[in-house]
């Protein structure tokens, strides 16, 4: 006897609540992660729509202003090994964008880019900076030059490390957990479904070697991930409507430094190429065997880089012996 067809889409469905229920993640308490991952050096800048946009601020307060914009699916300490290099002569304002982190969620979902410079016009005006450095990662690169184009009086140079930005240059599936997001059902499951091995397994891919993602990472990505609402926003940004913008990249004025992993597998190093041939005032480098993160996987290297390049475009810009750029250890 034939079954009903009704009864197919029944099971589909009663598979998937079994796998949801002994899979399912619970989201942790936002406070407990306050104490945890934010402590005394925590800041916190409240938006007009009510976001709390958490940040960190190190060195000098007359010193030129840094500020680090991390990636998707990461949070400020990303910057830690390279902010602890750079921090004796610069301002370095290192904070969690919208959807990400302590911020949490966009109370608007808005991941545009209107909705994520939120966070960078939050700090700005708290931090009463009228000029700085942008240093952007990955989707906080295309954060970086996206503003220097919408409000260059603000944004004094560029460092873009694989930043995100070049069309056909990205290979979401490289990531497992960005692979997930690609379909509506993996984006939906993703709420409440979110294990700590792919987790793993996610940041493992997106360097060259491995044996960086310890515990400590892995732990720290998934527990600010299961932050409530840092989920949800996760798969919206991958579904937001992002204006293309590259075409405008020859109107960068600001001097920029183009940082590349050349094993990097997310974003192409060819993207670096093309950053460099379309911003007029642009040099890059790239580093053997590092991958999509040159500021944890060779921070010596990229704080060298950086100051260099600060010393050599950045009026005011701090020189030996205070701390010259060949005195960062390699």
């Amino acid at each position: 006897m034939r079954r009903p067809l009704f009864l197919i889409p029944c099971g589909i469905l009663a598979v998937l609540a079994i796998f949801i229920i002994i899979l399912w993640t619970p989201d942790t308490d936002r406070e407990a992660m306050k104490a945890k991952y934010g402590g005394e050096a925590a800041r916190y800048s409240l938006t007009d729509s009510g976001m709390e946009v958490h940040y960190r601020v190190s060195g000098p307060e007359d010193a030129p202003a840094l500020i680090l914009i991390h990636g998707t699916s990461s949070s400020l300490h990303t910057w830690e090994p390279l902010r602890a290099l750079l921090d004796d002569r610069y301002r370095v304002v290192a904070y969690d964008q919208p959807g990400h982190g302590l911020t949490g969620p966009h109370p608007e979902h808005d991941y545009t880019y209107p909705g994520m410079a939120a966070g960078l016009d939050a700090v700005f005006e708290a931090e009463s900076i009228e000029r700085a450095v942008l240093i952007g990662n990955s989707m906080g690169g295309w954060v970086a030059w996206v503003d220097a184009l919408e409000n260059p009086e603000r944004v004094e140079a560029l460092v873009l490390i694989d930043a995100l930005g070049i069309p056909e240059t990205v290979d979401p599936h490289a990531n497992p957990a960005f692979g997930i997001a690609q379909s509506a059902a993996g984006r939906l499951a993703m709420r409440k479904v979110t294990p700590r091995g792919v987790v793993a397994s996610s940041i493992e891919a997106t360097v060259a070697d491995p044996k960086l993602v310890d515990d400590a990472m892995i732990d720290r990505y998934w527990e600010l991930l299961r932050l409530p609402g840092n989920r949800r926003a996760a798969g919206e940004q991958f579904i937001s409507p992002r204006a293309e913008r590259s075409d405008k990249l020859s109107q960068i004025e600001q001097p920029t430094l183009i940082i590349w992993g050349e094993e990097d597998a997310l974003i192409f190093p060819l993207a670096a190429d093309e950053f460099e041939r379309r911003i007029p005032n642009a040099r890059s480098v790239t580093y053997a065997d590092v991958g999509h993160l040159p500021m944890e996987e060779a921070p010596a290297r990229t704080a060298r880089d950086i100051s260099e390049f600060l010393e050599a475009n950045l009026a005011g810009a701090p020189l030996a012996p205070i701390g010259s750029a060949s005195d960062i250890p390699l």
